[in-house]
């Protein structure tokens, strides 16, 4: 997500030990036989494609990918770690060639259960990791009575804000509702110094920025299992939102600079605030470490309640013709273990979805827990949706198109619950047959 780079693939292999037949002495005076070793069976083969978060993702997964193949002779893994620009491409090339990876690091997974790609987690995995993890995120990773996902990281939302330019402006605290960002951005604006608001309509984050203003006008893209995109409140945010851009209190590029280049542009105080994860609060001082920020809630519709947004990214396991479940769960045994997802979290600003790490590390980071513990009645994409993939590649192309009047909030949002509700009957139907 950092970058629109082709990443390298990142390959380690190790050999196997040789073991020489050992020779035995028969009783015959003049003569010894050589006994012949059964052949041993060939490693286990893991195919790991994970997502690459930040510059640490790369060595991060290879040192512990490599620490793990020491400890464990008989099991290769294969890593690849690839940016989300194009991670998609990776593993539907890779799907479509019938080798599709053991093990996905994504943040979708129904429509692969829904196909029979994927493995029942609970064949694989320990009850002791299963026991682990957060049961709210566990259940969002379960659809049709199984466990086709498990969590990996999760995050919250924030508007986060440059102190300096709010001080310049002459705000005292982060906007809380629409009426306050407008006014906020309007007056950043006016120091000629930088942009009031960040908004990312890219392909990376547009789904993002829908339910932040679908949720905070009280909306929503689903209620009882029926697609409510088109909705009067959903309607309302994104017009809120299309006006924001109008009117100038946006940055000037929705549609093209994504949510980790903003982050760079609010660092580099060209920005005034923006709503992005809790792993700002690792990533940016890193490269701006100069940066004076704080953070409030995600604004909304005066009158409406206060929001909490979560996300949380997954791991699945494709049926390949070389699944090795025993290898597999000692993997995951091992990536979940302490100190090894510790590191995982510190090094890339995540959340942890295990309550032991929660609790371990929330107890020494203040924002941590309160993070954690608002990430228990957060709201969510509705991932447990067969059809959300191609909903939100669908709502990806719509940026353009909306910012610009090429169509009304009202006709975008209602030709996107035209094709949810397609999708969604197809795959009733489907399943009928």
């Amino acid at each position: 997500m950092n970058s629109r780079l082709l990443t390298s693939l990142a390959k380690l292999s190790f050999s196997l030990l040789v073991i020489p037949p050992m020779l035995l002495s028969c009783s015959s005076t003049d003569q010894s036989k050589q006994t012949v070793k059964p052949k041993e069976d060939p490693p286990a083969l893991i195919n790991f494609v994970a997502s690459e978060y930040s510059s640490q993702t790369r060595p991060l997964l290879e040192n512990l990918v490599q620490d793990f193949m020491l400890k464990n002779p008989d099991i290769v893994i294969n890593l690849q770690v690839a940016n989300w620009d194009i991670l998609d491409i990776i593993y539907t090339t890779m799907i479509s060639k019938n080798q599709p990876p053991d093990l996905l690091n994504t943040n979708v997974y129904t429509h692969f259960a829904n196909d029979g790609l994927l493995n029942d987690m609970d064949d694989i995995i320990s009850p002791e990791l299963k026991n682990k993890f957060y049961p709210d995120l566990l259940k969002l990773d379960s659809w049709n009575g199984k466990q086709y996902a498990i969590p990996y990281v999760s995050s919250t939302r924030k508007l986060y804000y440059n102190k300096e330019l709010f001080r310049e402006a002459g705000i005292a605290s982060s906007p809380k509702t629409w009426s306050e960002l407008k006014v906020d951005a309007g007056k950043i604006k006016k120091t000629g110094k930088a942009r009031g608001f960040g908004v990312d309509l890219t392909d990376n984050e547009i789904q993002a920025y829908l339910s932040y203003f679908f949720l905070g006008a009280g909306g929503g893209w689903i209620k009882d299992g029926k697609w409510t995109i088109n909705s009067p409140e959903n309607v309302e945010g994104l017009t809120f939102l299309r006006d924001m851009y109008v009117q100038g209190l946006t940055d000037s590029d929705p549609t093209v600079t994504t949510r980790d280049e903003k982050q760079r542009v609010l660092g580099d105080g060209k920005l005034g605030m923006m709503i992005s994860g809790n792993y700002f609060n690792l990533v940016v001082p890193r490269e701006f470490p100069d940066l004076e920020y704080d953070k409030g809630p995600i604004p909304v519709k005066d009158g409406v309640k206060p929001i909490n947004f979560g996300v949380q990214d997954t791991l699945v396991s494709f049926k390949t013709d070389h699944t090795n479940k025993q290898a597999l769960s000692k993997f995951l045994d091992y990536l979940y273990s302490s100190p090894i997802y510790e590191e995982i979290i510190q090094q890339e600003g995540f959340l942890p979805v295990t309550q032991l790490t929660g609790e371990r590390l929330g107890s020494a980071n203040v924002d941590m827990k309160a993070d954690l513990a608002a990430l228990r009645s957060a709201s969510y994409y509705p991932i447990q949706q067969p059809e959300w993939q191609a909903v939100m590649d669908t709502a990806r192309k719509m940026g353009d198109a909306v910012l610009h009047d090429h169509v009304s909030p009202q006709q975008a949002l209602d030709q996107l619950q035209e094709f949810a509700e397609e999708e969604q009957q197809e795959i009733k139907s489907h399943h009928r047959q």
